[in-house]
């Protein structure tokens, strides 16, 4: 059970800690109130291994295990608000993630969307995001231990798709899963040259547009128990 002391943070992981990290985003170009809100909002120093929880708040990518990575505060702050930004105004009504991970950006996700579906290829890392967003009493989420270049067909089609690992190119069967208007927010390219990109859906076409350069783990096909 998570009490409000441990959600809250100590030391390190304090409100304080909390703070300087959200002045850092600002700096660095995030720029939505809401965005910079629900980082403040959600705990992270929660989401890593308790060695580690003293960094929780530094704005880097930290180790949890199976050679992942729990994401940079700023590269999920962007992505969010990219994905944000490319609804232009529409409800985000089921929002579709690839690569739950530890479950933040999961959590971080779940404050803009009805509905969040995520999906995962390395089972314990899905069942250790499960119990974090159980206690922190996330309902609005439903976790899939499953190969995230399927996508999930069956809760098709999604406003908004954000994948946390880069394919060489993008996938089409998540393409194929955006809603009219939807938004794919997906790191493309070889590791070391990597780009953000945004897909946006218009009928049968696709409108690209290059967001920034990134650094993700490669986007690996099949599960993992």
């Amino acid at each position: 059970m998570i009490h409000d002391r441990e959600r809250s943070g100590i030391g390190m992981t304090s409100a304080r800690t909390r703070e300087r990290l959200i002045d850092r985003l600002k700096a660095e170009g995030v720029k939505n109130p809401a965005v910079l809100d629900r980082l403040r909002a959600v705990p992270r120093h929660l989401f890593v291994d308790e060695a580690l929880a003293s960094r929780a708040y530094e704005d880097t990518a930290l180790p949890i295990g199976f050679s992942q990575t729990i994401s940079q505060p700023y590269i999920v702050a962007a992505m969010t608000e990219a994905l944000i930004e490319g609804a232009a105004g529409r409800k985000l009504t089921r929002v579709l993630e690839i690569g739950t991970g530890c479950g933040y950006q999961t959590a971080v996700l779940t404050g803009f969307a009805q509905h969040v579906y995520s999906v995962e290829r390395i089972q314990p890392l899905l069942e250790r995001a499960r119990g974090i967003l159980r206690e922190l009493r996330i309902s609005n989420v439903s976790l899939r231990h499953a190969d995230g270049f399927r996508g999930w067909p069956s809760q098709a089609p999604f406003q908004g798709i954000l994948v946390a690992a880069a394919p060489e190119q993008v996938p089409v069967e998540l393409t194929e899963q955006l809603d009219e208007g939807g938004v794919l927010i997906i790191p493309i390219g070889a590791r070391g040259r990597q780009t953000l990109v945004r897909v946006t859906r218009a009928g049968d076409e696709f409108n690209r547009e290059e967001l920034m350069p990134v650094s993700f783990v490669p986007f690996v096909e099949g599960t993992s128990t």
